[in-house]
């Protein structure tokens, strides 16, 4: 019993089930005014869910939320009262049709980001009310009324607090749902779609169908909403659906906290009670919750639900328990691989054949050719501006090339997005560190071990169980794989928050998670100390040994010269040489375009059992 009360659980499951209660009995404490407010609020408090996925969970701008609640409340109303239809099965159509509505609402979210995404969807939802006001089979502004009672084995729900046990019931298994998504594979790629799109592509994240699966969850969630309040109001016109009511909805959601469903239940039912205290001076309201909104924004932008956290860093930071306290273990070597030996005569791993990539005016790279055989460490070279990332970014499927092909085992890859190129084996990390920030150590590993693809989304609804089984996998991977990399002590913690060596290796972790056949090393010793480049060699080495195929950029020529078997050197966007590295620290070119006569002086030659 002393074992079950010290459980870290038990403290959350205790106060789950003290909200259980007291929702079970609100119903007699309060008079049929404030019921009616909560059930308002609990409508509010689905909305909000819906918006915190698409906003704060996938980062999609969403100003259209208020359409699919009216989609969903119209759908409703006009099957019920204009066609005869039972009410259930018309609110089973009217979440059909919120959701196709989501996903058209989605289609921009393909092309434009930020704040045009934002214009977009906001002019989307002001054509719905404009259609709703002067829509003859709506009502116009006068609206629908004498919609018919949800009719549920005999309960009355036209009372109010029957209603309200109908729409908690609805709450907690949507709010049990968005939570499932938001701390399973789903909600992990959604955000790490939020913190670096172009990372999570890298990784496998199949970016324009994860933003429209977030547009496609908030719709039904907002269709959700609509059914319950055309089924709670019986009426419904024009001025429930104003912008008005978006932004208020948009003032709940980034108060409580947009990255917590949790946080956005808490601001959408705050904020509905407070603003039932002010309906007596709703422009005062509005003014004061713009005020608010701003406030949080600028001073706490993770809203009410990130406060907890915040407190517990600086307790942590003044108790010296901070992660950067944790120690870095040593790197366990993989198991020598033997594919590069078994496929003797098998195309080599990566062709790059006259690819020329042009920025308008810019000649960025100018038929650049080199192949890299099966097993090697092939260094990439050349002076800054060079055209060495951009070749990365055309090979691993960033930027499409001008000119040329690319090839991975003998298989065009040219102009494939990065996501399809990470399933096929490909696998990268870049000159500016792009791990997923708000995600911790784990979570970063585990979004690029999870292969699944999207659109194998059907499991959430109707296949949880096998959800779980393979979180559980995911989790025994994540764990072994921090092992070897020695990050296990850092596995909770936040990137942003470790030293940069460290945050150098969680990304070669990362890009290994995917079993690559093929890594990309965009200038991995930037920033590194002496044993830290020394560490980096060893595992690269070890990488390389497994059966992987390794390129690397890099500036540091002790490093290139000492690990890789051949070195290609770009310069002005084309290649100047190609060779060992004792051929290229020989080669005049190289010496009076890039490196320089003192600096080829001093440069240590290779000793080849160091790149055997």
């Amino acid at each position: 019993m002393t074992g079950l009360l010290r459980h870290p659980r038990t403290p959350r499951l205790g106060g789950i089930a003290v909200l259980v209660v007291l929702a079970l009995i609100l119903p007699y404490q309060v008079g049929s005014y404030t019921i009616h407010v909560v059930n308002i609020a609990l409508v509010f408090a689905l909305l909000a869910i819906g918006m915190g996925l698409a906003m704060g969970i996938a980062g999609q701008i969403n100003l259209a939320q208020v359409a699919f609640f009216g989609v969903s409340a119209y759908a409703t109303a006009i099957l019920t009262t204009h066609n005869g239809l039972g009410f259930w099965p018309a609110a089973a159509l009217a979440l059909l049709a919120s959701a196709v509505i989501g996903l058209l609402v989605g289609v921009p979210a393909l092309r434009m980001q930020s704040h045009y995404l934002g214009i977009v969807t906001l002019g989307l939802a002001l054509g719905f009310i404009n259609w709703t006001t002067n829509a003859e089979i709506a009502g116009g502004a006068e609206g629908i009324s004498a919609i018919p009672v949800p009719p549920m084995f005999g309960i009355d729900l036209s009372s109010e607090y029957l209603y309200y046990y109908l729409e908690a019931v609805v709450f907690a298994l949507a709010l049990l749902f968005g939570q499932f998504v938001v701390r399973t594979g789903l909600g992990r790629r959604m955000m790490a779609m939020r913190d670096d799109p172009l990372a999570a592509g890298a990784v496998g994240a199949e970016i324009p169908l994860l933003r429209m699966t977030a547009f496609m969850l908030s719709s039904v969630f907002g269709g959700l909403a609509g059914v319950l309040y055309v089924g709670l109001i019986r009426y419904i016109a024009p001025d429930t659906f104003s912008i008005a009511n978006m932004f208020l909805l948009l003032a709940m959601v980034v108060i409580g906290g947009r990255q917590s469903l949790a946080g956005c239940v808490v601001g959408a039912v705050g904020l509905t009670l407070i603003r039932e205290q002010l309906v007596d001076y709703p422009t005062y309201a509005q003014l004061g919750f713009g005020v608010v909104v701003v406030l949080m924004v600028v001073f706490a932008p993770t809203g009410l639900a990130g406060v907890p956290a915040r407190v517990r860093a600086v307790v942590d930071r003044r108790r010296g328990t901070s992660a950067d306290r944790a120690a870095l273990r040593p790197f366990r070597p993989y198991e020598p691989g033997e594919e590069a030996a078994a496929q003797e005569g098998a195309p080599p791993m990566l062709e790059v054949r006259d690819v020329s990539k042009q920025f308008r005016g810019l000649k960025a790279l100018s038929e650049v050719s080199l192949t890299v055989e099966r097993g090697e460490i092939r260094g990439i070279v050349g002076p800054n501006g060079s055209g060495k990332t951009t070749l990365f970014n055309v090979v691993s499927g960033f930027y499409k090339a001008s000119g040329g092909r690319v090839l991975m085992d003998g298989r065009v890859i040219s102009g494939g997005r990065p996501y399809r190129l990470s399933m096929l084996g490909l696998a990268r990390t870049f000159q500016n560190l792009r791990l997923f920030g708000e995600l911790t150590v784990r979570d970063n590993l585990l979004v690029a071990l999870d292969r699944t693809r999207t659109r194998a989304i059907w499991r959430y609804l109707l296949w949880p169980v096998g959800i779980w089984r393979q979180e559980r996998r995911l989790h025994r991977r994540a764990d072994a794989l921090l092992e070897r990399f020695g990050l296990t002590e850092f596995a909770a913690a936040p990137p942003g928050s470790l030293p940069y060596g460290i945050q150098r290796r969680i990304e070669i972790a990362r890009a290994m998670a995917g079993s690559p056949r093929l890594l990309l090393l965009d200038e991995p010793a930037a920033g590194l100390n002496g044993e830290e480049v020394r560490q980096l060699a060893e595992i690269v080495r070890s990488i390389r040994d497994s059966g992987v195929t390794v390129v690397l950029i890099e500036h540091n020529m002790g490093l290139v010269m000492s690990l890789c078997e051949r070195v290609t050197v770009l310069s002005n966007g084309g290649v100047i040489a190609e060779g060992t590295p004792a051929e290229v620290a020989g080669d005049h070119t190289v010496i009076e375009a890039y490196l320089g006569d003192s600096a080829m002086a001093d440069m240590p030659l290779p000793d080849p059992t160091e790149v055997s």
